[in-house]
């Protein structure tokens, strides 16, 4: 019980996506930089895009509620570095038995500034 573990970032990225339209883990900045040298290339500008990237088509109504959830929600900047990672950090609530299932929760704020500081101590100790 309330043990540390990394799990997977990609099934939340997947909700947040379809929640709040926003994707997480990709970095803006690079991003940009690689657009720009493909566009001026040429060469993977059509070539190479993915029936994925094409804009999917949303209703007003779905577009004014993606905004309105967007100006609400607000993104702690250390889960968004762990969304960049892929892993999160979660603490499992679950006594341990034998159905073979977990539950727990992703860690934020304090809890998980005081749990990385830890990590971070015990793997310096460890070199």
């Amino acid at each position: 019980k309330n043990t540390i573990v990394q799990i997977d970032a990609h099934p939340f990225q997947q909700f947040y996506a379809k929640r709040y339209g926003v994707d997480l883990g990709k970095k803006v900045k690079g991003d940009k930089k690689e657009q720009e040298k493909k566009g001026k290339d040429g060469k993977d500008s059509k070539d190479s895009k993915d029936k994925d990237d094409a804009p999917e088509k949303k209703s007003r109504h779905v577009i004014f509620k993606l905004k309105a959830r967007a100006a609400k929600q607000k993104l702690d900047p250390s889960i968004e570095d762990q969304f960049q990672s892929g892993r999160l950090l979660a603490a499992i609530a679950s006594r341990p038995g034998q159905s073979g299932r977990c539950d727990g929760y992703v860690l934020e704020g304090e809890e998980l500034t005081f749990y990385k500081r830890k990590l971070e101590k015990r793997g310096a100790g460890e070199e």
